[in-house]
């Protein structure tokens, strides 16, 4: 995938997470968007290295996910979201076990799409 590719599929990602939230609320929203936040986490590591290897990028995805997940539960990322819109938004403040699953989803959907597209475009 190419960087041009993998920053088209960031803004998707970011107006599909704003999208949801504007139509959608609850737990449809929110693990739609831990899904999603997962997806974008993967777009920008292919963006820094478009030449890695699908499973890489969703290795590195989800174990991101998962390390700022389970750095909620120090009470830190709490204590930034307070006085920080952005820690709010990249490292939310409350752990929520549920949330890894949904982190997997968005990595193996953005897995399966990558690969899918470079299958298309290798032949």
């Amino acid at each position: 995938m190419s960087r041009a590719t993998a920053a088209a599929a960031a803004a998707l990602t970011v107006a599909a997470g704003l999208g949801i939230r504007a139509v959608a609320s609850g737990g449809l929203a929110k693990y739609a968007g831990d899904a999603l936040y997962t997806v974008l986490i993967y777009t920008l590591v292919v963006l820094i290295a478009p030449r890695a290897r699908p499973p890489a990028v969703a290795g590195a995805a989800l174990a991101f996910s998962w390390a700022v997940e389970l750095l909620q539960l120090t009470g830190v990322p709490g204590v930034l979201s307070r006085h920080s819109t952005v820690a709010r938004l990249v490292l939310g403040s409350t752990f929520n076990a549920p949330d890894l699953f949904w982190y997997a989803v968005g990595a193996g959907a953005a897995w399966a799409v990558h690969r899918g597209a470079a299958a298309r475009t290798a032949g």
